[in-house]
């Protein structure tokens, strides 16, 4: 049997291992973190400025789209033009509506994160139970 002078050098080795282990884990975390953020804010920044840009030109297109009803069918009928309108920005504000909302919902920020602390956290129950 191994005397206690023995087993305390064994156990500071593996003490020692562990929590280096443990830093390399935490730091690989921690760079994939900071890696899921940079492209979040990248994809933010890039969805901004599209959005900016369709606004501007879905404006332009509107305010075009209501001359163009509104010249045509002025003469034949003014209540028919205007109605026309509402019902095609209705229709198009709908579409958007949609469109945005499953935007939000598919949306998963930090998933590779997540994942990754979701297996850490698997292993270490395993191996401690």
């Amino acid at each position: 049997m191994e005397s206690t002078a023995e087993t305390k050098p064994h156990l500071a080795d593996a003490s020692k291992r562990l929590a280096q282990n443990a830093l390399i884990v935490c730091e690989n975390r921690f760079q994939l973190f900071l890696l899921e953020a940079q492209e979040e804010r990248e994809q933010i920044f890039r969805l901004f400025w599209l959005t900016v840009a369709m606004a501007v030109f879905v404006l332009l297109a509107g305010v075009a789209l209501t001359l163009l009803i509104v010249a045509a069918c002025w003469q034949w009928s003014p209540v028919a033009a205007l109605s026309t309108l509402v019902v095609v920005y209705g229709g198009i504000a709908g579409f958007l509506y949609a469109q945005l909302n499953r935007l939000q919902r598919d949306w998963q920020s930090f998933s590779a994160t997540l994942n990754e602390l979701r297996k850490d956290h698997q292993c270490l129950e395993k191996n401690l139970n």
